[in-house]
């Protein structure tokens, strides 16, 4: 299944400079291990957002849940999910 996933961050304003530092670090190297284990696929920043989109091919809506959620942003997080398949009129199979 691929699933297409906005995902903007809203951090408390009273965190720190070093709290902030430090859970970006540790949200850089959460993101990176699961691009590596090949389930996030693409990872784009929106301009001018703390945001990104993402694509993720994954077994199940739940393999799904729990990567998102394992993010340490994740409770800081607006999250949409929306589901995609194949066009019909698509000339490639996939982009993934």
């Amino acid at each position: 299944m691929v699933y297409v996933v906005e995902m903007e961050v809203h951090l408390p304003e009273t965190w720190s400079e070093k709290k902030i530092a430090d859970i970006i670090a540790r949200e850089k190297e959460c993101s990176q291990k699961w691009q590596s284990s090949g389930k996030w696929k693409y990872l784009w920043r929106v301009a001018g957002k703390f945001s990104n989109i993402s694509v993720l091919e994954v077994e199940s809506p739940d393999e799904l849940h729990q990567i998102i959620s394992s993010l340490p942003l994740f409770p800081y997080m607006t999250i949409n999910v929306t589901s995609i398949c194949k066009h019909p009129n698509a000339l490639r199979e996939t982009i993934l």
